[in-house]
């Protein structure tokens, strides 16, 4: 049984920073992606960085082109909380964000499709104001 929760949403200013967590419990290993998503209001779920769970550490992270050199996804091992630094945040990021999971299908690959993932957390929600 996994289970993921997510924290550290909240409201912030245009140009701000946030840093959520997601905890893990439960049978998650190597050989594992994990991934944030997000959904605003009347708009799809949509991929917002993935990370491939290593023996040691999250390797070969991936981004969105929207949030591309402002979030950073990083993952502890030792803790299973997985995380998302924002920086720079635009009004354009305001949603509910996802931390989800599943069993890797290819070797060091996590394609950014909402389907893929079996494994979902409740949500935490990012409000950005200008």
């Amino acid at each position: 049984q996994v289970q993921l929760v997510e924290s550290g949403g909240g409201s912030v200013q245009a140009g701000g920073s946030l840093r959520l967590s997601c905890a893990a419990s439960g049978s998650i290993y190597s050989n594992y992606c994990m991934a944030w998503f997000r959904q605003a209001p009347g708009k799809e779920r949509e991929g917002v960085a993935t990370i491939y769970i290593g023996y040691i550490s999250g390797v070969n992270p991936d981004y969105a082109e929207s949030v591309k050199g402002r979030f950073t996804i990083s993952l502890d091992n030792a803790k299973k909380t997985l995380y998302l630094q924002m920086n720079s945040l635009q009004r354009e990021d305001t949603a509910m964000y996802y931390c989800a999971a599943a069993r890797a299908r290819l070797y060091q690959n996590c394609p950014m499709v909402p389907g893929d993932f079996v494994h979902w957390g409740q949500g935490t929600q990012v409000t950005v104001s200008s």
